[in-house]
């Protein structure tokens, strides 16, 4: 290369290099045009929104990033700060906002949940028939992308790829689309461009999966069968997923640096045109008025489209007001365990013996004690087994007491292992009280509750000698009391719209075992070089795709439901007591759970196909839900896509919705009172019985008390009184039921009751 090449090479570099650092300097924003302004000039919406940038901005028309069809009304784009401002002037925009990032929410379910053997006969149809019906229905996953050679996505059963469908496998270094997709995996999509213009974006683009989370959901919700599958010989069987003949369509919008909104965005508005019923998203932020949501936004235009929307509350209890995607045309899912655990031993100098879990597959420690050592400190570095802060000189051959909290559970032992330790202890605490979560350790781990913990910690502060042996127990199943609500699903209150009761339902969510990314360990952990096709972990993640899963069996079983029925469905057919006839519990600290953690109650699939029952909604509902809130004309035509809808019909109150649950909020007045319409999709003829259930400090009257259904498809309405005690506590809350009965169902909506101060 000669001298004249070298500088004309440097100056393109530096030219590039200049370019990068001018985009970098940018941030990716959402536009929220007002959608009906377009000049009859313009051919296309999208022109528009290119010119109209140009005209009030410097920036070029590349700054565009997505054009929203479908999903939204606008377009996102990398912007400086006076480009935003320049917008923000401009009558033709509603709103710009910064792209959101979200997070995710990180075999033997089927048996858990009932559909590993015949339904019921009053379902109607066989388990082979609906496993036929679902090869009509695709599910749509935005994840993480999809690791295509796993055996859950095989396709050796599957019929020909229905002929609605529009969508494609994308091409990337690679993913080879005649390879790697096939009957059962019919679409593969990334989407990356908000992604790009993040600090320290250097992932290669493509559907594949590189994380595993996305793997592991799609193979949830409809993984095909897989004979002796196992994490590391942990959980062994067959692994399925909850409709194991649907189709799956995978979008990544995930990668390291997290999940942008304006990507999201863009994935909804495809798979809406690529012609999903089920969309599946296991990630979420904290909680947005829906005008500034674009998971809210794009949900509802799926909605609209007949597509049912299930997402992950959140991985962020057992505090209150933690969820995510709380928008009430969202299918809104919480964690639960299941009857299936993987016991463990730490057995203490002093002879006391106690239980906790894991899933580390190595040789062991032997039957040797060995020196336990605990910095006393609390919430200091060492003490959470943060990376660096371990002394080799003090740590090396001995098992570490680490406090859950601040990094990762796995995270904590790779310290432990790389400072020269040999087991660990993973003790909670207040935080995270008496759940257990398993994980595959490098190490010779045990995670045991804050009560074990803290008698742990006492031991070794007051023991000359401390010492411990860790072992492990494998896989035992039938575990009672099951299911428990996981103590780091997200709970309610509803911040958004408090009338609301949110999460809808819980599922299961510890502990599951599906596939898994060759590319990364089962820890997800740099150093974790083993490989696996099945990992088990937990998470709303790993819930939400099983709800997903069901909803697509449903979709099967009845194709003219709406989602609202379908989701109607899933709440009032739920249980709220665990196998051993007792009420749900709470794995925080083994309480009573409220529907604050489990909404309705855990999924009950087989029940779930025969309601009886059903509170529909339609996009009008839902319409006069959004004209009871504080938003502009102008934003509900937005959301809604509707540039001449009106608010002539709305709510005096969120709560008017018709909704499979209640939450009542005494304010000014003590009395609440609210009209629900029930839909007959049982028998001809059917009677139902009210029966009510309600705390000490409201009387609740519902009229009438008896409803009649002649037809298949009659419809029904009643009242329902909430009358609140005088002088009862603002800091007060309590639950309740109203169950509509007949010898065939039961159709069951919980109640919340809180009272805010005026």
């Amino acid at each position: 290369m000669g001298l004249r090449s070298v500088v004309c090479f440097c100056a393109a570099i530096f030219l590039l290099h200049s370019s990068l650092y001018t985009v970098s300097a940018k941030k990716t924003y959402i536009v929220l045009m007002n959608h009906h302004q377009k000049p009859p000039s313009y051919a296309t919406h999208g022109q528009w929104y290119s010119d109209h940038l140009q005209k009030l901005t410097s920036a070029a028309p590349e700054s565009i990033l997505y054009t929203y069809d479908s999903a939204y009304n606008g377009f996102a784009a990398a912007l400086s700060d006076e480009e935003v401002e320049s917008l923000r002037q401009s009558d033709s925009v509603l709103d710009v906002y910064e792209d959101p990032v979200y997070t995710l929410h990180t075999t033997r379910t089927p048996e858990f949940l009932g559909l590993a053997t015949e339904l019921a006969p009053s379902v109607g149809y066989s388990l082979q028939e609906l496993n036929q019906a679902s090869q009509d229905v695709i599910i749509g996953v935005l994840d993480t992308g999809v690791w295509p050679e796993s055996k859950s996505f095989s396709d050796k059963v599957m019929a020909d790829v229905p002929a609605r469908w529009q969508g494609e496998c994308e091409a990337a270094d690679d993913f080879d689309p005649k390879i790697h997709c096939n009957k059962k995996l019919i679409g593969a999509r990334f989407f990356s461009r908000g992604y790009n213009l993040s600090p320290g974006s250097n992932e290669s683009e493509s559907p594949r999966d590189g994380d595993g989370h996305g793997t592991h959901t799609a193979s949830t919700a409809a993984g095909a069968q897989v004979e002796n599958a196992s994490l590391l010989g942990y959980a062994t069987g067959n692994a399925r997923g909850m409709a194991t003949h649907a189709r799956l369509a995978t979008y990544r919008v995930c990668w390291k640096s997290g999940c942008f909104g304006s990507d999201i965005l863009a994935a909804i508005d495809r798979a809406i045109q690529d012609g999903v019923d089920v969309l599946s998203l296991s990630l979420g932020g904290g909680s947005a008025p829906y005008s500034r949501d674009p998971i809210a936004y794009g949900a509802y235009a799926a909605m609209e489209k007949g597509i049912f929307v299930s997402c992950s509350a959140g991985n962020s209890g057992p505090a209150k007001s933690s969820l995510a995607n709380v928008a009430p045309w969202i299918m809104t899912v919480g964690a639960g365990t299941i009857d299936r655990d993987f016991p463990a031993f730490a057995t203490l100098g002093n002879g006391q013996k106690y239980a906790g879990v894991s899933l580390y597959s190595g040789a062991g420690m032997g039957s040797k004690p060995v020196e336990l050592v605990y910095n006393q400190s609390v919430n200091s570095p060492s003490s959470l087994c943060l990376y660096g802060s371990l002394d080799p000189a003090i740590v090396r051959g001995k098992v570490v007491l680490c406090d859950r909290g601040i990094n990762a559970r796995v995270e904590k032992g790779a310290v432990v292992r790389d400072a020269g330790g040999v087991g660990m202890i993973l003790a909670n605490t207040a935080s995270s009280g008496e759940e257990l979560v398993a994980d595959s350790h490098l190490l010779p781990a045990v995670a045991v509750g804050r009560k074990v913990g803290d008698m742990i910690r006492q031991y070794v502060k007051t023991s000359e000698n401390p010492t411990a042996v860790l072992n492990f127990g494998g896989t035992v199943v039938n575990v009672k009391p099951s299911p428990v609500v996981a103590a780091f699903s997200s709970r309610g209150p509803n911040t958004v719209t408090p009338q609301i009761l949110k999460p809808d339902v819980i599922g299961p969510g510890v502990n599951i075992l599906a596939a898994w990314s060759q590319a990364v360990g089962p820890t997800g952990l740099e150093k974790d070089t083993r490989k696996t096709q099945f990992n088990i972990i937990s998470g709303t993640s790993m819930s939400c795709p099983h709800i997903s899963g069901l909803a697509a069996l449903l979709k099967a079983a009845h194709p003219d439901w709406s989602p609202s029925a379908i989701k109607s469905a899933l709440m009032t057919t739920a249980y709220t007591v665990d196998n051993t006839n007792s009420p749900l519990k709470d794995a925080a600290d083994y309480s009573i759970s409220t529907p604050w953690a489990h909404g309705a109650g855990h999924v009950d699939p087989q029940k779930a196909l025969s309601p009886g029952l059903v509170y529909d909604a339609k996009p009008e509902d839902y319409i006069a839900f959004l004209c009871s809130l504080d938003y502009t004309m102008d934003m509900i035509q937005a959301i809604v896509k509707r540039p001449n809808v009106t608010c002539a019909t709305k709510f005096h109150d969120p709560g008017q919705l018709n909704y499979p649950s209640f939450s009542v909020v005494f304010g000014k007045s003590r009395v609440v009172r609210y009209t629900r319409r029930l839909t007959n999709v049982g028998a001809a003829g059917s009677v139902y019985q009210v029966s009510v259930e309600a705390p000490p400090t409201v009387v609740v009257s519902v009229k009438p008390s008896n409803l009649v259904f002649r037809n298949v498809g009659d419809r029904q309405r009643y009242t329902v009184t909430f009358i609140s005690q005088k002088g009862v506590d603002p800091l007060n809350n309590g639950f309740g039921s109203i169950t509509w009965k007949n010898e065939q169902h039961q159709v069951r909506s919980p109640v919340a009751f809180s009272w805010s101060r005026q």
